[in-house]
């Protein structure tokens, strides 16, 4: 399948799996079949890249999904939509987890330039040269596709810490850099569950013939998965990251969009669609960020679907609007931009703890200072993020007062 960063491409392959969503998704989604010759996998939705870049968003995916199935059978697709909010809603109230990763990865990445085996190791494991069938064909597939199946990504995590027994922040990093939907949040905070960093103490054990049994529909035949670790001891580290308040942005007064404003898209929200925005903006702004997402290389899928999507969503919100556009890349000065439109306001879908965050914030920090900021959360969001405070159960347990409190009824 050709993931095409536009919203309409997003809608495409929503209608397309939406039949599948219920029975069919809950009893075939842990099987990674292998790349079909057209791409589409047809039992999971592989709807992340879209989501993650904020061309659809969560809301409309559970309300298309609800108009087609009960909320029982499809209990564990909608689950696994809560799960990307839930990490998101995580990280937010422990962002100090997020600056804790960056910092140890920084410094692994330096160890690899003094440390020779260690160096030689790591590259064996990107370059799927290891000697593991199972975890060099995940390698490769994530480096020449920007997509990995969603148990293939813990397999693949699982051997990297305890089979291959190497810093788990090294391969958070190699998933941000190659995968299309990498998300700082989920992807952090999967690699920390693997680990038994996130739970405490429960980590998540790869096995040769649960790997044999959930690839065994591939057309060559199961993948191998020789010498495994048969233990997973839980990684531990020096920090405790406790929670903190949420400071989540006020909804925008009514006469909050009265005045002149520029809207900005990023690479979380590249869509102007599920923002709703109740009068037009006089000015789009695209700010793609993915080269921020490492100091490594970014690889090829990652790097232009992000693109892509901001860049689409720039020409499609300036003919929706009838308004201009323009590119504020990182050797742009915004301020400049924005007094050449003679604007001072501007609109911003929330940024998330993460790499985006970090990339936009330092500049846009006086705007939101000065008060000429309209920070954009949504609803569904707003109503989880708070059950959000520790394990997924207390999210889960509240999955449907949230989405009778935001009026997703399909």
């Amino acid at each position: 399948m050709h993931f095409e960063p536009t919203r309409a491409a997003g809608l495409a392959r929503l209608s397309d799996f939406l039949p599948r969503a219920g029975r069919d998704y809950a009893n075939s989604r842990n099987y990674d079949d292998g790349v079909p010759e057209d791409g589409a996998r047809r039992n999971v939705s592989q709807l992340s890249p879209w989501l993650h870049a904020g061309l659809i968003d969560e809301g409309e995916v559970l309300d298309a999904v609800l108009a087609e199935h009960s909320p029982r059978t499809a209990e564990k697709f909608i689950s696994e939509v809560f799960w990307r909010i839930y990490f998101k809603g995580y990280l937010e109230q422990r962002p100090g987890i997020w600056r804790g990763f960056c910092e140890q990865r920084d410094r692994s990445i330096g160890e690899l330039d003094d440390n020779a085996g260690l160096r030689r190791a790591y590259e064996e494991a990107t370059g799927g040269r290891t000697g593991i069938e199972a975890f060099d064909h995940w390698a490769r597939e994530l480096v020449e596709t920007g997509y990995l199946h969603n148990h293939a990504r813990m397999w693949f995590a699982s051997i990297w810490i305890f089979t291959l027994k190497l810093d788990w922040t090294l391969g958070a990093d190699f998933f941000l850099r190659h995968l299309m939907d990498g998300d700082a949040a989920s992807n952090t905070l999967s690699w920390r569950w693997v680990g038994g960093l996130h739970t405490t103490g429960k980590t998540y054990l790869a096995r040769e013939s649960n790997i044999a049994r959930y690839t065994a529909n591939m057309t060559a035949g199961p993948l191998e998965a020789q010498g495994l670790a048969s233990e997973a001891p839980a990684l531990s580290e020096g920090e405790e990251y406790g929670r903190q308040g949420l400071a989540l942005p006020d909804r925008p007064a009514r006469d909050a969009f009265d005045a002149p404003y520029a809207l900005i898209l990023h690479d979380e929200a590249a869509s102007h669609v599920p923002l709703a925005l109740p009068r037009p903006p006089d000015l789009v702004i695209g700010a793609p960020r993915p080269e921020a997402r490492s100091s490594r290389e970014i690889g090829s899928h990652a790097r232009a679907f992000a693109r892509g999507a901001v860049e689409n969503g720039l020409a499609e919100a300036a003919d929706t609007f009838g308004c201009e556009r323009r590119m504020w890349e990182m050797s742009d000065d915004l301020s400049n931009q924005l007094a050449a439109a003679g604007l001072k306001r501007i609109a911003i879908p929330f940024l998330p703890t993460g790499w985006i965050r970090d990339a936009l914030m330092p500049e846009l920090a006086p705007i939101f200072e000065q008060g000429d900021a309209i920070d954009l959360l949504g609803d569904l969001d707003r109503a989880t993020w708070p059950h959000a405070k520790a394990g997924f159960f207390g999210v889960k347990k509240k999955i449907e007062g949230v989405l009778a409190e935001v009026g997703i009824t399909g």
